[in-house]
This record gives structure tokens, C-alpha cells and sequence, in this order.
């Protein structure tokens, strides 16, 4: 069977080698998987079910339920976004949906795209399936992970044509201020470029309230917003997500999914307008419970000598292990049963870093970061 060359080249995950190798094993302690370990809110799952015995089987509009692209809209003013649900709203199947759209809506052969790094390891295939061609922009350690108009201009990003943002970030954990973002706002405005905001993380943050590029001032109309109920519900397996943005990006975007997806699952879209009704709370709690396994896990690292910054948002705690960081882990399972993901898997800026999910018990974080103390202390 002859493969187009864009499959051929197109890589295998660098997160799936480690799970394959985790996997090879009953007695890991796997801290690299990017999913809550908390299962859906009741409601919403009641809701799903409810669905099912009424029979509600059937398509939805292809752009999704209007009674949830109203509840998406209003939900995201907390944000201070503002978006209407007949015509800026498309719910997809998953987020990751979400940004393949967007990208096959906004991107020509030969277009460049800009891409943070270390970041999610999608985004730069998702480019090179729409034909373009992707742009790593480094972001440091020094700089909290933060994106900056000096790291875009060096990087050669003022001749993109398109810039993909992820904050709060996987892998990294890191945030971004309404300054920062309004610095990275006028240097997308002065050179024209379009933006993906990617920000399933958006409700989990510490400390402060989540803040998105689309508000700054000249952005709403060249940004689309991804989000999803993945992350905050922890609705993984339930695949929905869905992307906001001006009538004719998500009018595009619609023209794409209606000939892939056509529509999104019903069943979970039933699940996520009783999240968006009643499941705050349940929200709330989790990210009280990340909070508290934050803490616990870069007090460990820092107190282990692996420099850890403190992360603002999603669940990864992003520490520098001073070394080859894919021999770190490599030996890390092999000698102690820990599995986590190496930094440069993100693209660079990561390498030398490990990303350490925090989605899981407080039992197995604290059993985790005593086999890494061990390793570090004999063997690194």
C-alpha cells in the first residue's frame, strides 16, 4: 500500500513511547498521563444516561445543540468573552478537533505557523497536515515559560502568518498575565498575525483567574478560542470540545467539520449543558485537590535539588533534571518504577526538563516523589 509522503513523515508520539514502556510493567507509578484521575461529574453523567433513555440518539446541528452553544457563550463572559452562539460558536469533538479545524480553516500550503515551545505536541503535525509550515518560538525557564514579543521577533515570527498559543500551558504549567498577553497582542497586531488560543486549561489555574489573548484590545476578531470539557469536567473519554471566534473562521471551520464529523456526539452534549448548569462546584473542588498536589510535588522536586518554578495553571509540574532529560527517564522507570515524560518530547525549551502530571492520588504522588528522591540521590 503506497502512504501519501504527509503520513510517512508525519512522526509517532514521543508521550506514546513512554506509555507503551509504562505499560510493559504492573508495578509503575505512571505520572505522564495528561487526563484527570477524577471521573465526570455525577449530574452530568445522570444527564448522559437520561439521554439515552429518552432515545435521543439522533445527529445534532452540525455546528452542535443550540441550547449548549448558549451555555458555552455564557459561560465564557466569566472570562470576558463574549461571543454569539448562533454564529461564533462550533462544538467539536474534542478540542483537538477544535484545532485542526481551525488550522485547516486559516492555513494555506506554504503558510508558516508560529508555535511556542515547549508546548503540546500536536500542534506542529496539525500544521504540517494543513499544508503549512511550522515555527518554533523557545520560551525559557527564566521567563516562567512565559511567550514574549522579543522570543516572537528572534525567532523570525513577525513574517508568520499565524501564531498557536497554549496558555495555561501543557507541558509546562505556566500562565500568562493580561500584560503579558496585551505585549504579545501588539506584536500580533503590528505584524498581522491571526492566533489559535488553545485553553482547555482555562479553568484550572491557582491563584489567579485565567486570562485570554481574544480580550485584548484588536484581537477578538483575529483570534479563535479552543476550549473544551476534557480538562475541567474530566470528560476525556466523552470527546467534546468545541472553538469560539469570529463568524467567518467558525463559519469556515463548519464547511470542514460538516464533511469529517458532521456533528459532534449527542450523548456527551446532553452531559455538558448539565456541567455548564450545575457542576461548578465539583469543578471547584478538583481544582482545590490539584492545588493541594501542586504544592506537594514542586516542594518535593525543589527539596530534590530538580529546580521547579511554580506552575499557574493545568496539572504538570515542569522540572529541570540537570541532564539528558530522555535518560532520565528512561532510567527513572527502569530503575524505580516511575514513569514521566522528557521535556524536549515539547519541542525546544524542554529539553532537560521532565513534564510530571499531578493528576493522580496524593497516595501515589507522595510514593512517586520518594522513588524519584531515591533515584536522584543514587544514580543521577
Amino acid at each position: 500500500m503506497r502512504l501519501s509522503d504527509r503520513a510517512r513523515e508525519i512522526p509517532e508520539s514521543g508521550i506514546r513511547k513512554f506509555f507503551e514502556l509504562a505499560e510493559a510493567r504492573d508495578d509503575v507509578i505512571s505520572l505522564g498521563v495528561g487526563e484527570p484521575d477524577f471521573s465526570a461529574p455525577w449530574a452530568a453523567r445522570t444527564a448522559a444516561i437520561g439521554s439515552l433513555e429518552r432515545g435521543k440518539t439522533s445527529y445534532t446541528s452540525n455546528r452542535g445543540m443550540a441550547a449548549l452553544r448558549e451555555r458555552i457563550a455564557a459561560h465564557h463572559e466569566r472570562y470576558d468573552q463574549r461571543y454569539d452562539p448562533a454564529e461564533e460558536v462550533l462544538v467539536t469533538t474534542g478540542a483537538s478537533e477544535a484545532v485542526d479545524l481551525a488550522l485547516r480553516a486559516l492555513v494555506d500550503p506554504g503558510d508558516t505557523v508560529a508555535i511556542h515551545e515547549p508546548t503540546y505536541i500536536s500542534y506542529g503535525p496539525g500544521v504540517e497536515l494543513a499544508g503549512g509550515d511550522p515555527l518554533a518560538v523557545p520560551t525559557r525557564a527564566e521567563d516562567d515559560f512565559a511567550l514574549t514579543p522579543e522570543r516572537l521577533e528572534a525567532a523570525g515570527a513577525a513574517e508568520a502568518d499565524l501564531l498557536v498559543v497554549c496558555y495555561p500551558n501543557n507541558p509546562t504549567g505556566a500562565t500568562m498575565t493580561d500584560e503579558q498577553f496585551g505585549e504579545v497582542a501588539a506584536f500580533c497586531r503590528d505584524n498581522d498575525l491571526r492566533v489559535i488560543a488553545d485553553e482547555i486549561y482555562a479553568a484550572l489555574t491557582y491563584g489567579a483567574d485565567h486570562t485570554s489573548i481574544a480580550t485584548q484590545p484588536g484581537m477578538r476578531e483575529r483570534t479563535v478560542v479552543v476550549n473544551g470539557f476534557s480538562k475541567a469536567y474530566a470528560m476525556t473519554g466523552l470527546r467534546l470540545g468545541y472553538a469560539l471566534g469570529p463568524t467567518e473562521a467558525i463559519d469556515a471551520m463548519n464547511r470542514i467539520h460538516q464533511y469529517t464529523m458532521l456533528s459532534a456526539p449527542t450523548t456527551p452534549q446532553y452531559a455538558a449543558c448539565e456541567a455548564l448548569d450545575r457542576c461548578d462546584g465539583e469543578v471547584e473542588e478538583m481544582v482545590d485537590e490539584y492545588n493541594r498536589r501542586r504544592r506537594l510535588v514542586v516542594s518535593r522536586f525543589n527539596e530534590m535539588g530538580l529546580d521547579t518554578f511554580e506552575p499557574g495553571g493545568a496539572f504538570y509540574a515542569f522540572p529541570d533534571c540537570g541532564g539528558d532529560d530522555e535518560a532520565f527517564a528512561e532510567e527513572l522507570l527502569e530503575a524505580e518504577g516511575v514513569a514521566v515524560v522528557p521535556g524536549s518530547v515539547f519541542g525546544a525549551g524542554g529539553e532537560g526538563h521532565l513534564r510530571v502530571s499531578y493528576a493522580t492520588s496524593m497516595r501515589e504522588l507522595k510514593e512517586a516523589t520518594d522513588r524519584i528522591a531515591s533515584f536522584v540521590d543514587e544514580r543521577w
